[in-house]
């Protein structure tokens, strides 16, 4: 079982539950988010699996909760390892904000820490998405214009507050 801190608005940590419990009750609890930008200024997106929530939507590559406990930045290095598979690579925080919705019948009340990845490695996904994609931001500018289902609405978030700013 995987616990989570609860935080209030200002990240300050106010409790301790397992991260069922925040989804249920939509307690506010930390999420790691970084989007991969390699040297060309591509974005890396990943394309979810059928069992998960964004089913066949791109999303940002790395997005997990902080166990409680864990920094942001071993969040940011273990989910950055298992979900594309880097290792060893340079970061910036980007920002922080709270993305709240319903889906699936959980309550997901994130406090989005949103780092930056400099990277050209080539990706290794996990079983939680099923292709890649390099996108210029042109292209997602238009893809949001054109076919705005195209992409999550955590990643409508995220390229709205803190790229489109």
């Amino acid at each position: 079982m995987e616990f989570v801190d609860i935080v209030d608005e200002n990240d300050n940590i106010v409790g301790k539950t397992s991260k069922d419990e925040a989804h249920k009750k939509g307690l506010l609890h930390r999420t790691v988010i970084a989007e991969v930008i390699n040297s060309k200024g591509e974005w890396l997106l990943v394309q979810q699996a059928g069992h998960k929530q964004d089913a066949g939507q791109f999303v940002s590559p790395v997005g997990g909760h902080v166990s409680s406990g864990e920094t942001e930045e071993e969040a940011l290095r273990r989910e950055t390892s298992e979900e594309v598979g880097l290792e060893s690579f340079l970061f910036n925080l980007k920002g922080k904000a709270i993305y709240n919705r319903e889906v699936k019948g959980k309550k997901e009340n994130h406090y989005f820490i949103v780092y930056e990845i400099s990277s050209d490695e080539t990706p290794v996904l996990n079983d939680e998405s099923v292709r890649y994609k390099w996108f210029s931001k042109e292209e997602i500018n238009k893809s949001f214009e054109e076919n705005p289902a195209l992409f999550s609405d955590a990643f409508h978030f995220v390229w709205k507050k803190f790229y489109l700013a």
